[in-house]
């Protein structure tokens, strides 16, 4: 109460966001398998999806040729989303991610539905999630590999320590 109050001039002066804060979803294309869960979980029903199937061919020969999802479109119409994060946490393949960009006002409410362009340019401002406690376990999927790693490493080992060795030198015959 004693100190006078400072106006921040926004335009100017970009403000101090706290780590991790959200601001708009971005969307991490690679990652999409066109499950449909973020657009059926969405409680707003502010997310289309548009898609197409292709026959991809067998991977080995004799094989069979499987069928796929292919992304046409993915939009967010912003002007209806809530902001909740409900699809970003039901997202099975880590494709949607909170980006702290909070600039993307629009004049016209029919411009804040944005295509899958603008929301791949998003994916950039994504921060990195923050470093394990040191302290913390090791996670179960690298704990694993690791210890088939090791099993490996101790198999192709033991081959070559248990070969027999020749009793009478590298002749093999009695004198």
């Amino acid at each position: 109460m004693t100190k006078k109050s400072v106006t921040e001039q926004y335009p100017d002066t970009q403000p101090a966001l706290p780590p991790r804060s959200r601001g708009v979803i971005g969307l991490f294309e690679e990652n999409c398998t066109v499950c449909m869960l973020c657009a059926r979980e969405c409680p707003d029903w502010c997310i289309y999806i548009d898609s197409h199937k292709e026959t991809v061919p067998p991977a080995a020969p004799g094989g069979r040729e499987r069928s796929r999802n292919v992304l046409d479109r993915f939009a967010i119409d912003f002007s209806l989303c809530m902001y909740c994060g409900i699809c970003i946490e039901v997202c099975p393949f880590d494709a949607l991610f909170w980006s702290p960009e909070f600039e993307y006002a629009e004049t016209d409410i029919r411009d804040l539905t944005h295509e899958r362009d603008k929301l791949r340019e998003w994916m950039w401002t994504v921060p990195a999630p923050p470093a394990l406690d040191p302290a913390s376990e090791e996670p179960k999927e690298i704990a694993a590999a690791r210890r088939t790693a090791e099993k490996l490493a101790a198999a192709q080992d033991a081959p070559a320590q248990g070969e027999p060795t020749e009793p009478n030198g590298p002749q093999g015959g009695t004198a």
